[in-house]
């Protein structure tokens, strides 16, 4: 059909002329309320948005010298977090001249993994960055 007769039949209508994919061949137009279709496709695209689950990054802070009960502490605080279905990120900072024993960290790190195998999994194993070593968790899928 040609344009202006497009244009004429959706004057007729009321409606707008609008070209859905123009690189077809011949491209193809549809009628329809223009503002009525704009306003359906944010609604669609807000509704989409509130239906994804956005993952949040929880942060965990030690030291070297962290006590046990203060892990403990802390690794209850970790599975809480992993079982609502957040990231845990575990932070080791080093402070003067703890840095030259980065096995300890390490260590600490690989044993609080081990106690949270059963409702996380390591998604980025530790490693040192500058003066932290840091190590992520994420909710195991289950």
């Amino acid at each position: 059909m040609p344009i202006h007769e497009a244009l004429a039949v959706a004057k007729e209508h009321d409606l707008d002329l609008v070209e859905v994919a123009p690189n077809a061949d011949p491209p193809v137009c549809r009628l329809l309320d223009y503002g009525k279709y704009i306003y359906e496709r944010t609604k669609k695209e807000k509704e989409a948005r509130k239906a994804q689950k956005s993952r949040e990054i929880k942060e965990i802070r030690l030291r070297p010298k962290t006590g046990e009960y203060d892990i403990a502490h802390k690794v209850r605080d970790a599975r809480r977090f992993l079982e609502e279905g957040c990231k845990v990120k575990v932070r080791v900072r080093f402070r003067g001249r703890e840095i030259t024993h980065p096995d300890v960290a390490r260590d600490l790190l690989e044993r609080i993994a081990a106690d949270l195998e059963d409702v996380g999994r390591v998604e980025q194993h530790p490693r040192l960055d500058g003066r932290t070593m840091l190590m992520i968790l994420s909710p195991s899928s289950k």
